[in-house]
């Protein structure tokens, strides 16, 4: 089979990034406070370029009912926020007072702190206590590895037809071909799940770690 897809120097992503909406000062911020106060962990905010990507499907979509399971220092949310339609709400689930603390500071900062509701605890449990009906437009999950599927189940059934559910690090560095952890593992059966999945059409996106678009139906 033929393939068109290149691979990425770190030039070739710099011009990337550079050729897309640039991240405003606010979230060049956020992202130099993250690496600079939790360098071992910064790893796990979403790249610039997929920021952007949040934003514009955000709109693309008209969203006005969103979820994110996974929040960190919360540049996604940020992203996510900005996307909404007018009276748009995004519910954001972690179990991190610490991280989520540098996030209040930039959503209040960026001025969308309003449309944005924090829950802290466990995730499934959040959700599990969600409305029943099929009331949501989007989801981003970035979270423990291990509880994808978990996720998966509870928001598929939750999301209105042709909503949207986006999934980070369904690549995991290229590992998912040969799994070499736990986290690896998980990932390459939860893609494995999502792809025999009859309630959603998806497709992965070679953006940053690996990303999965699934619409539901």
């Amino acid at each position: 089979m033929t393939t068109k897809s290149i691979p990425l120097t770190p030039e070739l992503h710099a011009y990337l990034v550079a050729h897309g909406s640039p991240p405003d000062d606010v979230m060049r911020d956020l992202i130099d406070e993250t690496r600079a106060a939790l360098p071992g962990d910064a790893q796990m905010q979403v790249a610039p370029e997929q920021a952007a990507f949040l934003t514009f499907l955000t709109r693309l979509l008209n969203v006005r009912q969103a979820v994110e399971v996974g929040t960190f220092t919360g540049l996604s949310a940020l992203a996510i926020a900005r996307g909404l339609a007018e009276g748009g709400r995004l519910t954001c689930l972690d179990i991190s007072e610490e991280y989520t603390g540098i996030a209040r500071r930039y959503w209040a900062r960026a001025g969308v702190a309003d449309r944005i509701d924090l829950r802290i605890g466990p995730a499934a449990d959040t959700l599990h206590d969600m409305p029943h009906e099929r009331h949501l437009d989007f989801a981003f999950i970035d979270a423990d590895k291990t509880g994808y599927p978990i996720y998966w189940s509870e928001l598929v059934p939750r999301m209105r037809p042709g909503g949207v559910i986006a999934v980070d690090n369904v690549l995991r560095g290229g590992r998912v071909i040969a799994p070499q952890n736990a986290d690896d593992r998980a990932i390459a059966a939860f893609n494995d799940e999502v792809l025999a999945d009859v309630r959603v059409e998806a497709v992965m996106l070679p953006v940053a770690d690996g990303l999965t678009l699934a619409r539901v139906l």
